[in-house]
């Protein structure tokens, strides 16, 4: 008796033994070719960003406590829970397809998925990455690579594929038929984050007409449970004359419901356009600059403004963490005025329909006067953002706009990796957003490249009209001031526009030459 007993022990110990390491090799899977860390590279590993230049951030706990939960699944055969599918915890694998470029180069784009999965709400379990001269037309790995696939799924227990790239409504098909679980690509991955993060009314139009736009060519029927209307042979049944068309199908209706949505969504998007062209309006006959700060997403374009301008804006360890375009005026060492416009961020493979549907927050971009292009110097491949920025920069239309490059992180910025972004950028500045290096290096550039005023004006102000003064300040640059008995003798440089509010007051050069 004692002998079974310790066998049966014995066995149940093997296994938990055998158990307890199946689960440890699911926890220690590597990603894209053996990294040790499990933290997407694309995200800061300290997720302590925040500072006393950030505010009170009560945005982070309202957007933490909104955070998706594990234990629920979203396969395909699944559709019971359906109210809680929003707040599911999606485990994922992520595969890409590369015929050009470098291995490093398509692992920094495995990577960044990653962490736009993580950000989306995912957990990401493993990666496939495959060269081949082409996507496979079918199934986008082809059907020995997708069988491979299929496999590893089953493993890991993934309920999520995501791909690293636009997919083919067919491919998409094709591939879930294979792997038996939900396809999605980074189009949709990114346009799940944007859905998450939109707060206000116009981000939140802008978002819904981006997904429509991407959901339209995709919507797929269900068989004859789809149809609607009667079609065919139906008159024996009673229907009578005139009923014997094809019908309309569901999806049919689907796709005619959803221009109709797209239709009023653009109506409601233009209804915004005269607000942000009345202040933009308002700015520009105050000839106040405008300074828009543009960059990759997770540079700290938020950080660098609030570390300006204390503007309070949340920050967070997270790709496209901001959306909507946030203005605060800021005034330069010599008194002048300026705002700064905090811009939605960019990424590789941006979307077309995100960069339609956020033209109008990026005219920030092409309306301002200088441009702050902020990269994260501390990202492995800091070259390709500089370039994917520039790009959508060009898509807008201000290319011509003056550019600061700011390398943010400067504090995660090793000596000899200066060395290398100096020869990519020459004239770059290297700053932090979190220990305030280089900011008053970034200061003096954007007071340098800001239109200075070309009328220069000897003015004598009486002492009752200080509104004058104050005028100067705001919309010139005051050189020298002195107080005489007439009033305030003043030397600035204004706008020709400004000339005849001024021209009572000026001083002609018989007068300055006798004085």
């Amino acid at each position: 008796m004692t002998d079974n007993t310790d066998i049966r022990e014995h066995d149940a110990d093997d296994v938990v033994a055998r158990v307890l390491a199946t689960e440890q090799s699911r926890a220690s899977v590597t990603l894209f070719g053996g990294a040790t860390s499990s933290r997407a590279q694309a995200l800061q590993s300290d997720a302590d960003e925040g500072g006393f230049h950030d505010g009170e951030q009560f945005d982070r706990e309202e957007r933490a406590a909104l955070r998706r939960v594990s234990g629920l699944s979203t396969e395909l055969q699944d559709v019971t829970e359906v109210e809680y599918r929003q707040l599911r915890l999606e485990n994922v694998v992520l595969i890409g397809v590369y015929s050009q470029g470098s291995l490093q180069d398509a692992e920094n784009s495995m990577r960044e998925l990653a962490a736009l999965a993580e950000t989306a709400g995912a957990v990401v379990l493993d990666g496939m990455l495959q060269r081949r001269p082409h996507p496979d037309a079918s199934t986008y790995l082809g059907r020995g690579k997708a069988e491979e696939l299929a496999g590893i799924v089953a493993a890991l227990g993934a309920d999520t594929v995501v791909a690293d790239t636009e997919l083919a409504p067919s491919q998409r098909r094709a591939l879930e038929d294979v792997v038996k679980v939900k396809v999605i690509d980074r189009t949709a991955v990114i346009l799940d984050i944007f859905s998450q993060h939109a707060k206000s009314r116009e981000g939140k139009a802008q978002v819904e007409l981006a997904q429509l736009e991407y959901l339209l060519p995709r919507l797929r029927g269900w068989g004859e449970s789809m149809s609607r209307q009667a079609g065919g042979q139906v008159g024996g049944a009673g229907a009578g004359m005139g009923s014997r068309g094809p019908g309309e199908t569901k999806i049919e209706l689907d796709r005619r419901r959803i221009h109709s949505r797209m239709a009023r969504l653009r109506k409601q998007i233009a209804g915004f356009k005269p607000a942000r062209e009345a202040k933009r309006a308002n700015r520009t006959r105050h000839s106040v600059p405008s300074v828009a700060i543009a960059g990759y997403t997770n540079a700290g374009k938020s950080s660098l403004l609030n570390r300006v301008t204390k503007a309070g804006v949340l920050v967070e360890n997270a790709l496209f963490a901001t959306l909507d375009a946030t203005v605060r005026r800021s005034v330069t060492a010599d008194g002048r005025l300026y705002t700064l416009a905090d811009t939605v961020g960019f990424v590789r493979n941006l979307p077309h329909q995100l960069v339609e549907a956020f033209r109008s927050t990026l005219e920030e971009v092409a309306d301002s006067d200088v441009i702050l292009h902020v990269v994260d110097g501390s990202h492995p491949d800091p070259a390709s953002q500089l370039a994917t920025v520039r790009d959508v920069i060009g898509e807008v239309g201000a290319r011509g706009i003056p550019e600061i490059v700011v390398f943010n992180k400067a504090d995660l910025i090793s000596a000899d990796d200066r060395l290398v972004l100096r020869g990519l950028e020459p004239g770059a500045i290297f700053a932090s957003a979190r220990t305030g290096e280089g900011i008053d290096e970034v200061l003096a550039a954007i007071a340098r490249l800001l239109p200075d005023p070309s009328l220069e004006v000897e003015l004598v102000v009486p002492y009752d009209r200080g509104d004058l003064i104050s005028a100067l300040h705001e919309r010139g640059r005051v050189i020298s001031t002195d107080y005489v008995e007439e009033g305030t003798r003043v030397t600035a440089r204004i706008m020709p526009e400004y000339h005849a509010a001024f021209e009572p007051f000026e001083v002609t050069k018989t007068d300055s030459a006798t004085a």
